[in-house]
Order: C-alpha cells, then sequence, then structure tokens
C-alpha cells in the first residue's frame, strides 16, 4: 500500500485509484452529483475550487484542488515544484 499526498495533508492508497480526472466535463459533473447523492464523494479541496476528480475502486469519487498532473507525478513519484497549501 503506498500513500499519496491529495493536499492538505489528505492521503489515498494510490493502488486502489483507477482515474484521475478534471471536473470540466459534463458526465464528470453528472458523476460527481450522483456520488454525493450516494453519499460517496469524498472533499478534500478544503473550500478550494476542484481541480481533479479522483475515482477509487471502492466507487467513491474525492474532489481534490490540485492539478491532476500534480497528482499524476505524486504517484509515479516525480518531483514537483511544491505548491502552497
Amino acid at each position: 500500500m503506498r500513500l499519496v499526498n491529495i493536499g492538505f495533508g489528505n492521503c489515498v492508497n494510490s493502488d486502489r485509484i483507477l482515474s484521475i480526472v478534471s471536473p470540466e466535463s459534463a458526465p464528470i459533473k453528472r458523476l460527481v452529483q450522483v456520488s454525493k447523492e450516494k453519499g460517496m464523494l469524498i472533499d478534500a479541496s478544503q473550500g478550494r475550487k476542484t481541480k481533479s476528480v479522483i475515482l477509487m475502486d471502492s466507487d467513491h469519487l474525492i474532489l481534490s484542488y490540485l492539478q491532476p498532473e500534480a497528482l499524476t507525478n505524486r504517484i509515479n513519484g516525480e518531483e514537483e515544484e511544491v505548491e502552497s497549501e
């Protein structure tokens, strides 16, 4: 199990991530709304603008304020510029 920081000290198990997508498309917005209604949405954005949606194998959706590219770099263990949290 490898935990990845998704912002503000929140971590997820990288082995359980199915995909990381941008929240801008209509299908993803619908998916977020349905997930919220089912109680399967986790908002880890701390009130900031959601920049990525993480789809988990447990059908949970996690909202993060980090860009999908930054999360992908963290999962792959690559260095990135430090963002102020």
